[in-house]
């Protein structure tokens, strides 16, 4: 069900109603254990919970969930799709500083956690430019908050 090759959990693996009764059982917090088979009970911590609620609530919707170790390390091209941009433009990324790499032999690699962290700081840096863009606008008396969008 989960491969190495693709870290890919497929809920059509699963009978939907068994992926119900999952889902309604993560639900109830504090209620789900694992039990050995001697009978043996150990608490989830809050934080696994969470992980694993999350996990089953996404595949009783019908939706795969991809797991990746953070220090999995992507292609440029496999990181590039990832962040949608062309390979080049993710290149000169690397190579001006912006994403960190290494080199396997003469092949860039980027690891999964350095691709977030850029994810989180370009999208952090766009919507802090969309916010100034906006004052500046309110600020010249440009915007007009009647508007409806259908003139």
């Amino acid at each position: 069900m989960l491969t190495t090759r693709t870290n890919r959990l497929d809920p059509s693996l699963f009978p939907d109603e068994e992926l119900a009764e999952l889902a309604k059982l993560f639900a109830k917090p504090d209620q789900v254990a694992l039990i050995d088979d001697q009978g043996n009970r150990t608490h989830i911590p809050e934080a696994l919970f969470a992980h694993l609620a999350r996990i089953v609530r996404l595949m009783a919707e019908r939706r795969a969930v991809v797991m990746m170790p953070e220090d999995e390390a992507f292609t440029t091209q496999a990181a590039a799709n990832y962040l949608g941009m062309s390979r080049q433009f993710f290149v000169n990324l690397l190579e001006c500083g912006e994403i960190p790499f290494h080199r396997v032999g003469t092949h860039r690699r980027v690891t999964f956690k350095d691709l977030l962290e850029y994810e989180r700081k370009r999208d952090r840096t766009r919507r802090e430019g969309l916010d100034r863009l906006t004052e500046e606008v309110i600020a010249a008396g440009k915007y007009d908050s009647d508007y409806t969008g259908d003139e």
